[in-house]
């Protein structure tokens, strides 16, 4: 019924208002606002032009406000200079002369030298007056005491020069944390490039994470694990971009995991029957040592004691890239115990158990570029090789108790050396600072024998600068990592200890140690599993749970659930149950032997034992033959006859 009504008010082409209020059109019949870009953007354009004009005027007029001071001043000193020459009388004109004539210079449009030229040609004054002004802007509130920025700047100055002075100052040992790896030695420590996680392994096979930002002050490991099954842990690195963890372990094949310790790779192992271990594929015996490229993040290196170090690449796990033999003088093959790669990836170093150091090019494998066949004592396990971080020195730490220096140019000679650091395990560290000037490493001592130690030498002079009685078992890893300034040391007792100073360290253990320890949440226990059912029939439905103590009370009525147990037997068996004393069948069977009395050897007489009950108290077979049954005839019992008198041949033969 409403069509015409809108047909009608189409057609007369004015608004029904009641039309519009029934439709629910609060707007109907109104035109459509119209916009005219044109004249919107003319709009726009007038009032960006006159903005600018005024900001053009605004500028110019500051320009002859500032050109007007500069011609005040020298307008002022020719007026007295001329006044004094001339005389009273005319100074009032000369000095109205020089004023007009600045008037009209500056109206004028400007000519000569620029403003910085004007400036910089005024007196030493004016320039003394324009620092005094800018340190009024500068400083706001009363004047500070003299020689108050000089003495804090002597200050900086003078704790730099102590510190370089004194390299001591920079080691961070003001305060510690404790990780418990396990009980065994912790024998492998790793850092990623960040700091943010540490990895630890040890003699116990286990391979743990710990997450620094993650942790809370109880300081405990978000995962651990066995990769390599039954297997001590010899080497842990993350790679250069720490994405991935190279593993080294006591068997033949190395593995690489990833951030969480899901396997990536694991190498293939070596043909053990041929010869020329070249012509492997793997390696054929034990692991000693391995590391990442520095620069190639998909390429590592290994070394093993069928002695061959062999470089690697993730991507292939079928066979290494490459191949070095380290030979001895007599041109025999040597076991190489340590292997690292250059600060630049260009040189591989091997240190073997004949006391050498080989070191190859890596991309030249047949020959080694620099050696030096007594480096260490023969016969001893050269436990690290590492290089500074400017790339000219290697330390090497021996098994014969020393510490030494080398400059690779010059290989016949150490630089420097240490002895007196004893060592008991073949994978004992050294490192140097992040500044390069201090070298550090660990020394070893038996059960019961005193502290393990870690010592400080000054790279230069090898002068002991400094050491930390860490605890009492030995110091096997160190690590002193150069983006958190702190130092990671891994013992024989199995733990795993962190030095930092919360000045000069940076987030790692700082980041653990203020948070405090969560709660442990207690576990809810019930007294029955419950299902909840809430849509279920009411035949299906389960009686909402009461209280335990109601529970109780109702299982103490039931015969079934307050049975009370039978106590153990004592003395012969009764009730089916078997003796305390015999707990086999065996025995059981034996007892029960020896203890029947009954004698079944004549079957009739055990048999007859029961004829007078039966006679008496027919049960079974009687009644149903009461009528028909014949009487009963049994044999009579013969008597034994005397065979005395037989002869010998007669006589039965028992």
């Amino acid at each position: 019924f409403l069509s015409p009504l809108v047909a009608d008010a189409e057609m007369l082409g004015t608004p029904d208002p009641e039309l519009a209020a029934t439709m629910g059109f609060s707007g109907f019949g109104k035109k459509a606002r119209t916009f005219d870009l044109e004249a919107m953007f003319e709009q726009t354009r007038r009032t960006a032009v006159e903005r600018s004009r005024k900001v053009l005027e605004a500028r110019e007029r500051e320009k002859e406000e500032q050109t007007e001071k500069e011609f005040r001043i020298p307008c002022t000193d020719s007026s007295v200079s001329a006044s004094s020459a001339a005389g009273p009388g005319s100074t009032l004109t000369e000095r109205e002369a020089m004023c007009s004539e600045s008037e009209d210079n500056s109206s004028e449009v400007l000519s000569g030298p620029s403003m910085q030229s004007q400036s910089s040609a005024k007196g030493p004054a004016d320039d003394t007056d324009d620092d005094d002004d800018d340190d009024d802007e500068e400083f706001i509130g009363p004047p500070l005491p003299p020689g108050f920025k000089d003495s804090d700047d002597d200050n900086d100055n003078d704790d730099t020069e102590e510190e370089d002075n004194n390299p001591v100052k920079k080691i961070p040992d003001s305060h510690e944390i404790t990780l418990q790896h396990g009980t065994k030695t912790v024998s492998a420590l790793g850092l990623d490039p960040s700091g943010a996680r540490l990895i630890t392994g040890g003699y116990d096979y286990d391979v743990k994470f710990w997450d620094f930002a993650g942790m809370d002050a109880s300081l405990q490991a978000f995962r651990s694990l066995q990769p390599c099954e039954c297997h001590q842990i010899k080497s842990l690195q993350y790679s250069s971009t720490g994405d991935v963890i190279l593993v080294v372990s006591g068997n033949s094949q190395a593995k690489v995991l990833d951030r969480d310790g899901f396997p990536v790779m694991e190498c293939i192992k070596g043909d053990q029957y041929i010869v020329d271990m070249t012509n492997t594929k793997g390696h054929t015996a034990m692991l000693n040592s391995g590391c990442w490229h520095p620069k190639i993040k998909e390429e590592f290196l290994t070394c093993s004691n069928d002695g061959t170090v062999r470089t690697w690449d993730v991507n292939n796990e079928k066979k290494h890239k490459s191949v070095f033999k380290p030979r001895s003088v007599q041109g025999k093959r040597v076991i190489p115990t340590t292997c690292t790669y250059s600060r630049d990836g260009k040189l591989i170093a091997a240190g073997c158990q004949d006391g050498s150091i080989q070191i190859w090019d890596r991309n030249m494998s047949v020959h080694t570029k620099f050696h030096c066949r007594q480096a260490h004592a023969s016969g001893t396990d050269t436990s690290c090789l590492t290089f500074s971080y400017d790339g000219t020195v290697l330390a090497s730490r021996g098994g014969d108790d020393t510490l030494k220096v080398w400059d690779i140019r010059q290989f016949k000679k150490p630089l420097n050396s240490a002895d007196g650091l004893p060592s008991f395990f073949p994978m004992t560290d050294c490192c140097f600072s992040p500044d390069d000037k201090i070298l550090v490493t660990g020394t070893s001592v038996k059960k019961g024998g005193g502290s393990g130690k870690l010592f400080f030498f000054y790279r230069e002079t090898f002068q002991k600068l400094y050491e930390i009685e860490v605890t009492d078992a030995s110091v096997v890893r160190c690590l002193w990592h150069p983006k958190l300034n702190q130092i990671m040391v891994g013992t024989g007792n199995g733990l795993a200890k962190v030095y930092y100073d919360p000045v000069k360290s940076q987030r790692g253990a700082k980041l653990c140690v203020v948070k405090t320890k969560r709660k442990e949440r207690q576990a809810e226990t019930l007294t029955q599993d419950y299902i909840i059912t809430p849509h279920a029939l009411p035949m299906f439905r389960e009686p909402r749970q009461r209280s335990t103590r109601k529970q109780l009370e109702k299982d103490r009525l039931d015969p079934m659930k307050s049975h009370k147990p039978e106590p153990p037997v004592a003395g012969a068996g009764r009730g089916g149950r078997v003796g305390t004393h015999g707990v086999t069948l065996s025995s059981y069977i034996v007892k029960n032997i020896a203890l029947d009395k009954t004698d079944d050897s004549n079957p009739r007489e055990a048999i007859l034992r029961h004829a007078k009950e039966a006679e008496e108290n027919p049960y079974w077979v009687a009644p149903a033959y009461a009528k028909t049954q014949p009487k009963t005839v049994f044999a009579e019992v013969e008597p034994e006859d005397d065979e005395t008198d037989k002869p010998e041949w007669k006589k039965r033969k028992i």
